[in-house]
């Protein structure tokens, strides 16, 4: 048996998701966490032989989630599985340390699949991740001033751009609303860009965001 580990800060996800690997003859589910406090703790204890991982999470962040289980956990395989869109943090996942990732909104079929071939040390990616990794290998798509952002920044520009401000943030977040502002201003700098506003036709512009175009 494949000894899965759930982490996602909502029950019903992972009641869900309990649901759908009762249904295997050969996954079980041997632990699970609902944010990453929880889930580096429960690594401690208990056996498993791959992390299913929602890279939004309460406190230290899916990003941040993945280089410390990665780092700790070297063999653990890490798939994500995620609301985002591949656009927004694919990348970044695979550069932390992932092996995988798909989004919420594919069925349960590829969720199987996909834990399954990750969990035999294989990788999990979309024909459009590969593509997007393509692309990016050439200078100018690193020059894209979105790239420049670190993983919190790139967080915190996402709330932004979402409508979200400083104080509810920082509150999601457990930073002060001063470091949320200082990380906003870097933002700014290193977009070149003068508002929130101009963030947010950035994101629209670059489809990373889920908002009309």
């Amino acid at each position: 048996m494949t000894r899965v580990f759930l982490a996602d800060d909502h029950s019903i996800i992972r009641d869900g998701l309990k649901q759908i690997l009762a249904d295997t003859d050969d996954l079980v589910v041997s632990g699970e966490a609902a944010n990453g406090n929880e889930l580096l703790a429960r690594l401690q204890t208990v056996e498993c032989d791959i992390l299913v991982l929602d890279i939004s999470m309460p406190g230290k962040n899916g990003l941040e989630l993945i280089k410390l289980v990665h780092r700790d956990y070297p063999h653990l395989p890490i798939l994500i599985l995620s609301m985002h869109h591949e656009d927004q943090y694919a990348m970044r996942a695979f550069r932390a340390g992932a092996a995988g990732y798909i989004t919420k909104e594919n069925d349960a079929d590829l969720l199987v699949a996909a834990i399954r071939k990750v969990a035999a040390g294989g990788v999990q990616i979309s024909a459009h991740v590969a593509e997007l990794m393509a692309r990016r290998i050439g200078a100018h798509s690193e020059a894209l001033p979105h790239t420049l952002l670190s993983n919190r920044e790139y967080q915190v520009f996402e709330m932004l751009v979402a409508g979200l401000g400083p104080s509810e943030i920082g509150a999601a977040l457990s930073l002060s609303v001063k470091t949320v502002s200082t990380h906003k201003a870097r933002i700014l700098q290193k977009m070149g860009l003068a508002s929130t506003p101009d963030l947010v036709r950035y994101a629209i512009a670059h489809e990373l965001t889920n908002l009309p175009g």
